[in-house]
């Protein structure tokens, strides 16, 4: 069997394990620690996330959606084939050293969905994005952590308390999506969806779409009002 080789190394603020970039032939995974976050061959339920949230928004040429977290750039890819050539898509990235794999040795992976005019990359929380906006989005992904049962940062629980709900609410369009990746099911986590306003549909997608883990995404939809 091949060995796995180490293409990259980063800090992700407030954690004391590093953030690591292996590819072993044509498979990469990104590690903290000894926790495979993601993997190049498992990407079927992110891609899922960004079809279904982003499906209603298809004709919409001033679409405009915010992605938190570009792993590998496949929830950004599915987005972008969803969405119409004048949509805007902003993509925020905590690590740095993500962005640059994903326009380094990951590009090909996702097909360069970097290098799409629609897109602009923000460094830094997903939730500083939002926070205090008012009908901004027509769609929030959060592919961030693994879900509101998160592994890797306790900075991240904010997007998943009430308070963080609220603001995604509010930050969104009427009839706006705001869509969360999760690796496990949290029925505490479907009820404050609710409790804060969100028609709710949790969806469970197999990594591979038709086989592999079974993850859990919600498609929490704002109520239909004036489209800012």
């Amino acid at each position: 069997m091949l060995p796995w080789v180490e293409l990259g190394r980063a800090t992700v603020p407030g954690e004391a394990d590093a953030l690591v970039l292996l590819q072993r032939g044509t498979e990469y995974v990104i590690r903290l620690g000894t926790s495979a976050l993601m993997s190049s061959t498992a990407h079927g339920s992110e891609e899922a996330l960004a079809e279904l949230a982003c499906a209603p928004f298809g004709s919409y040429g001033d679409a405009r959606v915010l992605i938190g977290g570009l792993g590998m750039g496949f929830t950004l890819a599915a987005a972008l084939r969803s969405l119409p050539a004048t949509a805007r898509v902003e993509v925020a990235e905590l690590v740095p050293a993500v962005v640059e794999w994903n326009r380094g040795p990951l590009a090909h992976l996702a097909g360069t969905p970097l290098a799409d005019p629609r897109v602009t990359v923000h460094a830094g929380e997903v939730g500083r994005m939002y926070h205090g906006l008012d009908g901004a989005y027509d769609s929030i992904l959060l592919d961030v952590d693994n879900g509101p049962d998160g592994l890797t940062r306790a900075g991240n629980d904010w997007l998943y308390s009430l308070e963080g709900l609220r603001a995604a609410l509010r930050a969104l369009k009427g009839g706006g999506v705001f869509g969360v990746w999760s690796v496990a099911p949290d029925e505490a986590f479907t009820q404050r969806l609710r409790q804060v306003g969100f028609a709710v549909d949790a969806k469970v997608i197999r990594a591979r779409r038709n086989r592999g883990g079974r993850h859990t995404l919600w498609l929490g939809t704002k109520p239909a009002g004036r489209r800012r």
